[in-house]
């Protein structure tokens, strides 16, 4: 069939006669001919729509979906019910893209949910301000981290080895080029050792990163650990958390943490390969300049009508580039509007209802799976909606076994934590039955 790219030869020759070239070859001369890959691509014969469409379809089918499977697998990605509205909601064209509207006062649509989902997020952290949103997870502790370095003015990062291994490394990535120094702190039975945080806190720290629920579902002592932090001068508390565990466990605010951060994919978005995903952050207002990406304020129009403008814009396309604090830029528009219709419409109820369903399922699993002593806890701490177990089990053996009875299985953390030799975390949401948790346990009881 006829190549989909309509151009043809003497078009091509027109276009590059008008810029003053000779071929396609000639747009890329600034880059030395050593540099070039200098032969054809290795790729497949062109190939129809129809046979792309094919061809891709084919592909698609070999991943199972979750609707098919029951999944216990989460460690940083949750399958949580998503209620039908959101879709309905943002699929409508108006919404339908997340680049930053150029004429922001124009898109009050727009600017009306980010304000929505900027005032939730301080209503759930108990925090001054947030922002509209980051990448994700990991982005957002960087961000947080880097806000800390500017307002301390001073380049040294702790955190600590229960926060999740893949935010730890976006961290590392990010302080290379910013000349932070990154320090890890130990864990002790699965949480932060706050006796070894005391001793690394000094005057040099800029902030120190702690999660909870952490990495394996535990939940730190917050309150404790930020009494380490401040002792030292101007040293930032930096707590990651999980959006929805904020209905049922005391609000940040609460506990002297100075900036929250988290990802909210568990909150109307779908688990969906690597992303995209929704990064959050919220702070006291004394990082309010700080913070990356923008503040939209609620005004009046000159008629008295409630409007939306954009308040903070420290992003590099509204001030000089030198002076922007971040490389933020679009955001993941569509899942703020996603999670501001979740938080709307599950409410303050539905949102304790998700959270507490979450950790009661997690506690019954958590006591089927261990009841016979075959599979025993690797931690001796309170958690919320995952735990790890381990056994004499290889976990990659354990992972094959329950896909056959159509279960995705936990995260193998030995992947990270080589010292937890066949430990696997397990995911409990809201959505898990009594009868699929039960399947769980039976299964894993018979694989030898």
């Amino acid at each position: 069939m006829f190549p989909y790219i309509p151009t043809t030869r003497e078009d091509e020759q027109e276009m590059l006669k008008s810029i003053g070239l000779n071929s396609p070859e000639d747009l890329f001369s600034d880059i030395p001919k050593d540099l070039q890959l200098n032969r054809e691509l290795n790729l497949p014969k062109s190939k129809s729509e129809l046979e792309v469409s094919s061809y891709l379809t084919a592909l698609a089918n070999k991943n199972c979906s979750m609707s098919e499977l029951t999944c216990f697998l989460g460690a940083g990605a949750y399958d949580h019910y998503i209620p039908s509205i959101i879709d309905h909601i943002i699929s409508r064209s108006e919404f339908y893209t997340s680049y930053t509207p150029y004429q922001p006062e124009i898109s009050q649509g727009t600017l009306q949910y980010i304000f929505e989902f900027q005032t939730l997020m301080c209503n759930l952290t108990g925090m001054d301000v947030a922002n509209a949103s980051l990448y994700d997870g990991g982005t957002a502790i960087t961000e947080a981290a880097l806000m800390a370095a500017a307002h301390s003015r001073k380049d040294e990062i702790i955190i600590s080895k229960t926060v999740r291994p893949e935010s730890i490394q976006i961290l590392k990535t990010y302080a290379h080029v910013q000349g932070l120094k990154v320090i890890e702190v130990d864990m002790k039975d699965g949480v932060t050792d706050l006796e070894a945080l005391d001793n690394l806190v000094n005057d040099n720290t800029a902030a120190v990163v702690v999660q909870s629920p952490n990495f394996f579902g535990i939940i730190e002592d917050l309150k404790a650990t930020g009494e380490i932090i401040h002792k030292a001068k101007k040293a930032s508390f930096i707590a990651s958390v999980d959006p929805i565990s904020l209905a049922i466990l005391k609000k940040p605010s609460e506990l002297g943490v100075d900036i929250v951060v988290g990802e909210a994919q568990g909150m109307g978005i779908p688990v969906s390969f690597g992303g995209p995903y929704l990064g959050f952050i919220a702070a006291k207002s004394e990082y309010m300049r700080k913070l990356p990406g923008r503040i939209v304020g609620q005004t009046e129009d000159k008629n008295g009508k409630r409007s939306f403008v954009l308040t903070l814009t420290a992003r590099e396309q509204h001030i000089r580039r030198e002076k922007a604090t971040s490389n933020i830029c679009s955001n993941q528009g569509l899942n703020v509007l996603a999670a501001t219709i979740y938080m709307v419409t599950m409410g303050k109820e539905g949102l304790k209802e998700v959270a507490l369903q979450s950790t009661k399922k997690a506690h019954y699993a958590f006591e089927q799976l261990t009841k016979s002593g075959k599979y025993t806890p690797v931690f001796d701490k309170p958690f919320f909606k995952e735990f790890a177990v381990t056994s004499d089990l290889c976990p990659e053996n354990i992972t094959k076994e329950l896909r056959k009875a159509n279960i995705i299985g936990g995260y193998n953390l030995s992947k990270d934590y080589p010292q937890l030799e066949n430990a696997v975390l397990y995911a409990v949401t809201e959505k898990r039955t009594k009868d699929e948790i039960d399947k769980l346990s039976s299964v894993l009881e018979g694989i030898k």
